[in-house]
């Protein structure tokens, strides 16, 4: 660590026109996807305004490859975007938003189907895997799939488009385009994807009284060359997800192919071409239109999803594409909780989006409003291993307002509350200053935390760091020392 930045966030907390139960990042503040997702008017829950100002005017061009990219931007996309995991605010991990994911993966690596199918490099086009290829982890996703904002209802197609693009625009000298910064966020994806091949297509039934909803949910097997000690790590490098549907990505990529504009500043500087602004640029807009216009009459299907995509389901998606420019005079179309009202040089109006099949409901990521702590009470040596007793923090409400108590750890009641159980982290070094064990311990049927000390140590004094994780926080966590002699 170099240093550190402190920095203030002001809100207003007043009952008529402030705001509550506010989540925050540690580090970016009201700059993260948890604040937006969090965050409820005093006077109006359901409907009224959500003021939000920055220092400083919207300066980047407004499109979800290489655009969004200023303070101003990057607000607008955490509400507009919704992304299959974002940035927890309370740890370096991630939160599971539109994926869940289970990982498999052992020393020896997993075996690739031969079914599988991954991207050509420069054109994008989806092939077999090589037969034998092996992979360093398995990781299956279980995708929560919704409308997006032109009524479309998403589908596989849209889960595998990313991978095609990334492939296709992020391979330098590839047959079908090129873009730098696309290349380089895709770097890394392109780098370690093993192979992906779609399972089936479940359907999940939720009833709401004699209201039945019914969601697809896709599930994917994504093979990757990677490791860490945290799954959702494993689980963020290629997710099968996108919050953008495949017709405006390939009318995106029409549009740098017949040189209208480019995704990226750099690239549209090097062509002496517009940046890409998909709501702004009057000029850009008027060309996109004849575009979707002509794709609608051809029921164009980009080449990556010939195949996949039927002449009348393309149509459909075209025709929906131009009902919405026309309603909403933009083509920045998601399946995000808010969508693209009105703009202008220095604001945007955001609706939030109502639709039933919008999976993530009021209250889904309350719990990092208010970033809880446990606390070791007492560290005790048992044989071969220290046992912990804890106590933790929650929150009591009461009308609009609320207290955080402190309580002994049951794990019992976590487990009837439905609250995600605390883990015990650890250290332990040597006498000579070396990390000998670093890991994590589960809560017992007691109630308690073990840390086992089977292995063969070192003569001398070790010293044992522990802290207790409780419900994602790693943030300001009290901290004990436990001394251990062999």
């Amino acid at each position: 660590v170099a240093g550190y930045i402190p920095t203030r966030e002001r809100f207003n907390a007043e009952y008529s026109g402030g705001v509550e139960n506010i989540a925050y990042d540690a580090h970016t503040g009201f700059q993260s996807a948890v604040f937006l997702r969090t965050v409820k008017l005093k006077d109006f829950p359901w409907n009224g305004w959500l003021t939000l100002g920055i220092p400083t005017k919207p300066g980047a061009a407004w499109n979800p490859v290489g655009g969004l990219s200023d303070p101003a931007g990057r607000l607008i996309w955490f509400a507009l975007g919704d992304p299959a995991l974002f940035s927890s605010p309370w740890s370096a991990s991630w939160v599971p938003n539109r994926v869940t994911a289970t990982l498999e993966s052992t020393s020896r690596g997993v075996a690739v189907p031969p079914d599988a199918l991954l991207p050509e490099v420069g054109t994008g086009l989806l092939r077999n895997v090589a037969a034998g290829t092996r992979a360093r982890a398995r990781v299956q996703y279980r995708v929560l799939t919704s409308a997006f904002h032109d009524g479309t209802r998403m589908s596989v197609t849209d889960l595998l488009y990313p991978f095609i693009f990334s492939y296709r625009w992020g391979a330098k000298g590839g047959q079908r385009g090129y873009d730098p910064t696309v290349d380089a966020a895709t770097a890394l994806l392109r780098e370690r994807l093993a192979g992906l091949k779609l399972l089936r297509v479940e359907a999940d039934v939720l009833a709401f009284g004699d209201v039945k909803l019914t969601y697809e949910v896709p599930v994917v097997d994504v093979y990757v060359n990677h490791d860490s000690p945290d799954p959702l790590e494993v689980a963020a490098l290629a997710p099968p997800w996108s919050s953008v549907p495949w017709h405006v990505t390939a009318l995106m990529e029409e549009a740098v192919a017949r040189g209208l504009a480019a995704f990226s500043p750099e690239e549209a500087r090097r062509r002496g071409i517009a940046w890409m602004d998909l709501a702004r640029d009057k000029k850009l807009k008027a060309a996109l239109a004849t575009i979707v216009d002509e794709f609608a009459r051809q029921s164009h299907v980009p080449l990556g999803l010939r195949g996949s995509v039927t002449a009348i389901e393309a149509r459909d998606r075209w025709s929906a594409l131009q009902h919405f420019y026309d309603t909403y005079g933009h083509f920045l179309v998601t399946n995000g909780p808010y969508r693209l009202h009105q703009w202008s040089e220095s604001s945007a109006v955001l609706q939030v989006f109502r639709d039933l099949t919008f999976p993530r409901g009021v209250g889904s990521f309350d719990r990092y409003a208010y970033p809880l702590r446990a606390f070791i009470t007492k560290a005790e040596r048992r044989g071969d291993q220290v046992e912990i007793t804890a106590e933790v923090e929650k929150v009591e409400r009461f009308g609009r307002q609320y207290k955080i108590v402190r309580e002994p750890f049951s794990k019992r009641a976590f487990e009837q509350e439905k609250r995600p159980l605390p883990v015990g982290r650890y250290v332990v070094i040597g006498p000579d200053g070396e990390v000998v064990k670093v890991g994590a311990a589960q809560p017992t049927e007691a109630s308690t935390f073990s840390i086992a000390l089977k292995e063969k140590l070192k003569p001398g004094p070790h010293t044992i760091v522990v802290a207790l994780e409780l419900e994602g926080n790693r943030v300001s966590q009290p901290v004990k020392v436990v001394l251990w002699t062999p």
